[in-house]
């Protein structure tokens, strides 16, 4: 089972939030694609664009499986201070 958390903030405050579930076992999907199709699903539930990685958000999450997309990382304007992801539960590799 593959968890992640999605949380958008405004002035210190989570305005709402979402946790998406994979269950498909990790010889079907890497990590990767988990990660990248989790963020999908959370952009699409939220009405978002979808967020650009920057180097800084990368390094983050492959050090601690999170990550903040703020306003820097999205095209149009957003209505929160940032969207933050968390890996909350990934599959015994």
């Amino acid at each position: 089972m593959f968890r992640l958390w999605a949380k958008e903030w405004k002035e210190n405050r989570m305005i709402r939030d979402i946790t998406i579930c994979d269950s498909a076992p990790s010889s079907e999907k890497n990590r990767t694609k988990k990660v990248f199709d989790a963020l999908e699903e959370v952009c699409y539930t939220f009405d978002l664009g979808k967020p650009i990685w920057l180097d800084m958000n990368i390094k983050e999450f492959q050090r601690i499986d999170k990550t903040r997309f703020t306003k820097d990382n999205f095209i149009e304007e957003i209505p929160f201070d940032y969207l933050e992801i968390h890996v909350i539960e990934e599959d015994d590799f």
